[in-house]
């Protein structure tokens, strides 16, 4: 079992950074490949970043260039560094986990969200 556990969130003005921590409370945290998804009020989850557990990263078309996912595998952390917020990133921030298991998709977990508002 695993236990995932947001924190970062808050306000921020428009142009303005934050960054996002997920800690990983489980076991083998190199075998996952972490993800950051967010929900908007009225639209579905989408995927923000994801990094894989060699390192790879992917982004959002919305947050390319301005959104940052990193993992330090040594402290089981995760990391979504946000710059040059706009009022359109306003949603609940979700910390993923999914297992790889040789080569397919293994166990999946979720965090309980934080919430990043960036005010018009």
């Amino acid at each position: 079992q695993v236990e995932l556990a947001e924190s970062g969130g808050g306000l921020v003005q428009p142009g303005g950074s934050l960054r996002l921590s997920c800690a990983f409370l489980g076991n083998i945290f190199s075998a996952y490949a972490m993800n950051w998804y967010r929900q908007a009020p009225g639209l579905q989850r989408e995927l923000v970043a994801a990094i894989s557990s060699g390192g790879s990263t992917s982004y959002a078309d919305s947050v390319k260039g301005r959104f940052t996912i990193s993992r330090d595998n040594a402290k089981n952390l995760v990391y979504l560094q946000m710059n040059s917020l706009k009022p359109e990133d306003t949603a609940v921030y979700y910390c993923n986990a999914l297992k790889n298991v040789l080569g397919t998709r293994g166990p999946e977990y979720w965090g309980q969200g934080t919430q990043v508002t960036v005010p018009s």
